[in-house]
């Protein structure tokens, strides 16, 4: 394995910090947040057009860059450094290879260009208390029932006597939801002897269709509650949905192997900025006639930080290179940014405790990210499973099933 990147790789660094060190600064990521759309539009253009951002892990023949999905998670620890709010996450990363994946030849040739170009926006309108589950990052996604279990919740689909399709149901915690131009809704069809999962293009005009932004710890990852009154909507795929075995599943794994070291990167990226900001201020902060970084006990914090970050940055390094691993990845540097955010509000003293300082925002992004993709305990419970570290070996006694922390309908968890 070479780790070294490539020109191109450190041309694309290189590019994006000077762009998002201009145009998104910690003042103009809060106004930015606070418009319609919830992220700056002529900076996603400009992004979309200069670098093509949003198209780096999309074939040239649909109009994107052709790059592999290590370049992608390149740029994305450069976005996290700036806490870049954008359609970045749900439309590249979690949309557009989805599209790809399970697309008809004319869906994928109709869809993939503008959502390559950054023309169009796309969101995954899963329940956000289960899309760590639907990404099989804290479970296995095969198993469905993060999508309703076919009898209640999530989003049902039924086909009208004239074949076209209808959804009814709702999800909260969507990423973009409010604002993307389509929707990628997963939704239980079949009823229930023949339930299976699908994937259904739902467009942002849709009758029917009701979309309200949420109030979200984290402004700069917008949030919103979709709500399907009978919506007509698009099936992606060809042929007979119930003529082969769902790959719905299967390629929500896929997509979310990568998606989780493009996470990782991000949170690393955040990590690394929230570290530089107080190594910068402790440098200059004077206490007792002195600067307070000159004290050995806030010395041995921060290289705490920083071996803990270097770990972070090699974790995400080996899972853009194999996207298996992207779930500890995602794990290490969650837990980097949470105490890289911590330290940062604790060392700016008084100052890291107001609205009007930036440290809040990588603390809101550490603390939200592991709320919808985490907690950081079960990503690594669930990778170790996967690895088989649970698994007995040959003549011990087996290892007894963790409770199921689900809530039964009684209210208390099932065990």
């Amino acid at each position: 394995m070479d780790a070294a990147f490539t020109a191109e790789q450190e041309g694309i660094r290189r590019t994006l910090r000077e762009v998002l060190g201009r145009r998104c600064g910690p003042d103009r990521v809060k106004a930015a947040v606070r418009t319609a759309a919830g992220y700056d539009r002529e900076l996603w253009e400009q992004l979309s057009r200069e670098i093509g951002l949003p198209g780096l892990a999309v074939p040239e023949e649909y109009g994107g860059v052709g790059c592999a999905p290590a370049d992608l998670v390149l740029a994305c620890e450069e976005t996290g450094r700036a806490l870049l709010p954008s359609p970045l996450l749900a439309t590249a990363v979690l949309a557009a290879p989805l599209v790809a994946a399970l697309g008809s030849a004319g869906q994928r040739a109709a869809l993939l260009p503008p959502l390559a170009g950054g023309g169009l926006a796309a969101a995954l309108a899963v329940p956000g208390p289960a899309l760590s589950a639907a990404l099989g990052l804290t479970g296995d996604a095969a198993a469905g029932e993060w999508a309703g279990g076919g009898r209640a919740g999530g989003v049902q689909a039924r086909r009208a006597p004239d074949g076209a399709w209808r959804l009814y149901g709702e999800a909260a915690q969507v990423l973009d939801g409010h604002s993307a131009d389509l929707l990628l809704v997963p939704a239980h069809a079949g009823g229930f002897a023949r339930s299976r999962v699908l994937l259904f293009v739902v467009r942002a005009n849709a009758e029917g269709l009701v979309r309200v932004r949420q109030t979200a710890l984290d402004e700069t990852r917008p949030q919103a509650l979709v709500q399907l009154r009978d919506v007509e909507a698009e099936w992606l795929g060809d042929g007979d949905p119930f003529g082969a075995p769902a790959a719905v599943c299967g390629a929500l794994a896929a997509v979310g192997r990568t998606a989780a070291a493009v996470l990782a990167a991000e949170a690393a990226g955040a990590a690394g900025r929230a570290l530089e900001r107080t190594v910068e201020y402790v440098r200059t902060r004077e206490q007792f006639g002195r600067p307070i970084g000159s004290f050995q006990a806030v010395k041995h914090r921060l290289a705490d930080l920083y071996v803990q970050l270097q770990a972070a940055r090699s974790a995400v390094c080996y899972a853009a290179w194999d996207p298996a691993q992207g779930g500890l990845a995602l794990a290490q540097a969650l837990e980097a940014l949470r105490l890289a955010a911590g330290e940062a509000i604790q060392l700016h003293g008084g100052i890291g405790f107001t609205w009007e300082h930036d440290a809040h925002l990588y603390f809101k992004r550490a603390a939200a990210d592991e709320l919808l993709f985490g907690p950081v305990h079960l990503l690594r419970a669930h990778a170790a499973r996967q690895a088989g570290l649970f698994a007995p070996g040959p003549g011990s006694d087996p290892v007894p099933a963790t409770p199921d922390p689900t809530p039964t309908p009684t209210g208390r968890a099932a065990v």
